[in-house]
């Protein structure tokens, strides 16, 4: 099971930020995740707004939490613009409201390890596939800057566009990979 959690070797191990107010949860969620993960955890939300920042690319977040709820660690992750997902882990049931709150997932007490894991592995595959997928973009921008600058016969002699064209290709492979990891219906970039 480890294999299929472990982050992205290229990104180096997921760094995931645990934000509960009770202990044994928190413990529990941390010995659920694999061991090559960077895993803290803040004790309640003071802890946690005093804890986050960039370094983190994921945050399992209690909503009722004392003194500083859920929601406002949200808030702060918003005004912050800190780049990293989120999954709610709490007891209280959704309601319309979550529509409008900054998160990738729910999930209601009590939570299986199961769920957690997949919830983890889920969302950290979604960054990959969200950072293949620019990649892949900004590979086919620079194809079409060239193509349209270029004759064919200065295209067909180059070695570097060989190179682009081919990590193109791999790219577009990595996407549709992971595409179907997730099932995502996209046919990627068009550019």
């Amino acid at each position: 099971m480890t294999d299929e959690l472990s982050a992205d070797s290229e990104h180096g191990p997921a760094s995931v930020l645990i934000i509960e107010d009770e202990t044994e949860l928190a413990d529990m969620y941390a010995a659920y995740l694999p061991d090559d993960y960077d895993v803290e955890i803040a004790d309640g939300g003071e802890a946690g707004l005093e804890t986050l920042d960039d370094e983190y690319d994921l945050v399992l977040l209690d909503r009722r939490m004392p003194v500083v709820s859920g929601n406002e660690v949200l808030a702060a992750i918003e005004k912050r613009n800190l780049d990293c997902r989120v999954a709610m882990v709490t007891a209280v049931n959704p309601d319309f409201d979550i529509i409008d709150l900054r998160i990738d997932d729910y999930l209601v007490k009590p939570v299986t390890r199961a769920e957690l894991t997949e919830t983890v592995r889920r969302l950290l595959k979604l960054d990959e596939y969200n950072d293949r997928v620019n990649d892949l973009t900004s590979k086919k921008l620079k194809r079409n800057v060239l193509e349209v600058e270029k004759t064919q016969a200065e295209l067909a002699d180059n070695p570097e566009f060989e190179r682009l064209n081919r990590e193109i290709a791999d790219l577009e492979q990595e996407v549709d990979e992971l595409a179907t990891e997730l099932d995502i219906e996209d046919d990627g970039p068009t550019a």
